[in-house]
Parts: structure tokens; sequence; C-alpha cells
């Protein structure tokens, strides 16, 4: 506990530098995000772009361990904390691939965006975290813009079945890793953590592969694993600056922040490439993640100190 007052105060002392990594990572992720489905779309299975993203993580993994004089934690705790918050990431990530073939994508993935809801509360409640009016308004804000992104109204009714289970599962384990995340942080260090989320997800590939269905037509060009490949490596390194920021800033404060401002810049980026305007709902999510993103980076990091 100790240790963690000391993170709360190292970070309270830097805001520049949660912020950066923060910003970084809705970079990485926005891009990623307007360029992630055309794998897919030129015919390369999900899974098997899981793979992909698996391996991207390699590289960034090996260069900080190298920074690090190749030093990693390797006591249990460590070890504990760093395969927690990688086969949450990634056992997530596989019973999403369930999910969206049981139920409506339009109704999970608005569903799954609300999984900050559960970092922000774990870490109200067991970190102590605490933050300024301008940084509750907010969260508030940013909790309400993220379902809008994928919100599609409309749409045929559908019953409440297993793809609802599965999809509140995936919200459970992404708000988790989250809360993890900011824990371990707290007694290691951020190369060690991202080392054991690169050997958790390696760990999940026999499992993505034997998902795959490799009777059907597999697109193995430029626009298949090349593709994947590109756009899976801003997946990876935001992943790297994520862990980065959590441990500089409040989980409370850095999880919506990141949840609002990636998706944020994904409908835009999207928006610039189809030259189309968005809908009611996705503008509602853009406006909102704008103030929230401007209220979380102007809130004194003095007044939210817990």
């Amino acid at each position: 506990m100790t240790t963690l007052k000391y993170d709360a105060t190292q970070a309270a002392a830097g805001k520049p530098g949660w912020l950066g990594y923060a910003l970084a990572t809705m970079l990485l992720w926005g891009v990623w995000g307007a360029f992630a489905g055309l794998p897919s779309q030129h015919g390369f299975p999900e899974t098997l772009i899981y793979v992909v993203w698996a391996l991207t993580m390699v590289p960034p993994a090996l260069a900080v361990v190298a920074r690090k004089g190749w030093r990693v934690r390797r006591d249990r705790r460590a070890i504990g904390y760093g395969l927690t918050i990688g086969l949450l990431g990634a056992g997530g990530q596989m019973v999403l691939f369930y999910a969206v073939s049981a139920g409506p994508t339009y109704l999970i993935f608005p569903l799954i965006a609300l999984s900050p809801v559960i970092t922000i509360v774990l870490s109200l409640v067991f970190l102590r975290e605490r933050t300024g009016l301008l940084g509750a308004a907010g969260i508030v804000l940013a909790v309400c813009a993220l379902p809008l992104f994928d919100y599609a109204p409309g749409q045929a009714a559908s019953a409440y079945g297993l793809w609802f289970v599965l999809a509140i599962v995936v919200l459970v384990a992404w708000g988790l890793q989250g809360y993890f995340i900011k824990l371990a942080n707290a007694s290691m260090d951020a190369e060690s953590i991202f080392f054991y989320m690169t050997v958790s997800a390696l760990l999940v590939v026999p499992l993505a592969l034997a998902m795959t269905d490799f009777g059907k037509p597999i697109n193995y060009g430029p626009w298949g694993p090349g593709m994947a490949a590109v756009t899976q490596a801003l997946n990876a390194l935001g992943a790297l600056t994520l862990v980065h920021a959590f441990r500089h800033g409040k989980a409370l404060v850095v999880s919506p922040l990141v949840n609002a401002g990636a998706p944020l810049l994904t409908t835009v980026i999207a928006m610039m490439v189809a030259g189309a305007l968005p809908g009611v709902y996705k503008l509602a999510g853009i406006v909102l993640s704008l103030l929230a993103s401007l209220l979380l980076a102007l809130q004194p990091d003095d007044g939210a100190a817990g």
C-alpha cells in the first residue's frame, strides 16, 4: 500500500508523463481501429489476426526488456500479476470471437465499451483513487460516449442469450485488466508487465489456431497477414504505452480517457477516408468524447490526489 501512495505522488508530480502516454495510446489505437477491419474484409480470419497480433507483441517486448538489461521480474507476485493481465486481455478476445458469432455486434460492442466502468469502480474502492470536479465530469461524459460509437438503432430485436453472457464476460475481463495493470505497476516495472502480457498472448495462440476454419479460403497475401501485421503493430505499441500511462496516472482517469479518445480518432479517420458524415449517435459520441478528453486533460493533478 505504501508503494501505491508513492506512485500516486509520482503521478501528481509529473502529469505530462501519464498524459503523454495516454495520448500516444489514443493515437495508436485510434489509427489501428480505423484500419483493423481491412484484413478480415480481404479474407483473413479474425482468429489468425489474433495470432499476428500476438507475434507483433514480441519485438517491442524484446526491445523494452533489452533496454532494462534483460532483467525481468521473476518472483511469484510479478508472474501472477503479469499473466493475469495478459490472460484477461487475450482471454477476453477469444470469448469475443464466440460472442460475435452468437449474437448481434450492434449490441455486443456498445456493451463491451463500458468495461472502463469496472476499472473506475475498482480503482475508487480498492486503490482509493480520487479526482476533482473536472475529472469526475470527464469520466461521466466518457462513459456516456463509449457505447454511442457502435450503437446502431433500428436493428431487429435480438433475444438475450449466450451472446449476452459472453459479452458480460468480456466486459468484466477487460475492466479487470485495467485495474490489475494499475495494481501491478505499484510493485513491478512496466517492462516486466508488458513482457508477461506478451507471453500470455503467445500462450493463447494455439487456441486461436484451433478456432480457425482452415477449410475456408484464406487470403495469405499482402492484404491478409501483411496488412494485419501493420495494423496489429499499432495495437501492440498501444498496449505498451497504455501500461506506462497506468503507471504514471490514475486508472480512473486513464481508462476512460483512452477508451473514449481512441474510438473518437477512429471515427474521425473513418469519416475522412469514406468522405461521409456520422449519424446522430456517433456525432453525439464524438462531442461527448471531445468534452471528456478536454476535462480529463485539464483536471489539475494536485486536485486529483487521492
